[in-house]
């Protein structure tokens, strides 16, 4: 296997040169052109193709993911049966912004949605009464299914198992951490997103099977810490900005508004229940069960 690390390749110039399962690490291929390459199954992470220009190209079946689209335009595409998840603003399609249409059928699908953005404190507390009945509600759904199928990815997403241990890392995170201000909240089985890079201090251990009893018990445990702090909010708190936390952990040592920590946690909530719903859709198809 041809291997480049830590190389500076730029205006460099390769002809009729077979790299198949080459890799590449930390080298620059600034102002490199590609032209007639087949780079069909290529795996790309962690790569930066800001004002890249693609023309031309076979894009079918291509998987992005955690990839920032910010100021991107697309002309003369073919965009069929294409599936976008993430945070989407002015998104124009013929000249259209259709994020105000795609949040208004998203409410009208689900009326609950428009309540996790609240703008005081009793909002707040809504939303999570709102939370805590639709999570009530998905877990018996899981539990209705093979204890295994608990584990089992859908389409590479987060597992139901994987996806209640990251929404334990995200209460320390937002609430234990940024919030109550303590520098080290986690607990073994805290799952943080892919995407953050490895912080000592931030457990993840994405092997280990916790069973489903064990991580639901440390979800009430969080829970519990979260509606402490939200049937003690106030208005005023919303508008305040929490204390840093200097150790080295997540999220970065710096303040935040208390209102955007806690929004931080009804979307997640909310966001990573609507993920758990379609993916035990597909499962209970695996064994037969219904909706």
């Amino acid at each position: 296997m041809t291997e480049f690390k830590q190389q500076n390749l730029a205006g460099s110039r390769f002809e009729e040169l077979s790299l198949k399962e080459a890799a590449f690490h930390q080298v620059d291929l600034g102002g490199a052109r590609f032209d007639d390459v087949n780079l069909g199954g290529v795996e790309i992470r962690n790569v930066n193709l800001k004002g890249a220009h693609l023309d031309d190209v076979n894009l079918s079946g291509l998987r992005i993911e955690n990839a920032n689209l910010t100021g991107a335009t697309i002309r003369g595409a073919a965009v069929v049966d294409v599936s976008i998840d993430g945070e989407i603003r002015n998104l124009r399609v013929w000249g259209v912004d259709v994020v105000p249409l795609i949040d208004a059928e998203l409410n009208r699908r689900y009326p609950d949605r428009v309540k996790m953005s609240p703008t005081d404190a009793a909002g707040y507390r809504e939303a999570l009464d709102i939370l805590e009945r639709l999570w009530t509600e998905t877990v018996d759904r899981a539990r209705a299914l093979p204890p295994e199928l608990l584990y089992e990815r859908v389409d590479g997403e987060w597992s139901f198992i994987e996806t209640q241990r990251h929404l334990v890392f995200a209460t320390d995170a937002w609430v234990r951490r940024a919030v109550l201000g303590d520098p080290a909240p986690w607990d073994a089985l805290d799952l943080p997103h892919d995407e953050m890079h490895d912080v000592p201090s931030v457990p993840r251990d994405r092997d280990v099977r916790p069973s489903l009893d064990e991580v639901l018990a440390l979800r009430a445990d969080r829970m519990a810490t979260v509606r402490a702090v939200f049937d003690e909010l106030t208005d005023e708190r919303l508008t305040q900005l929490t204390e840093p936390v200097l150790e080295p952990g997540y999220p970065a040592s710096k303040s935040y508004l208390v209102a955007e920590c806690l929004g931080c946690i009804l979307s997640e909530e909310w966001e990573h229940r609507m993920y758990a719903e379609r993916d035990l859709a597909v499962l209970r198809e695996t064994v037969g069960g219904s909706s």
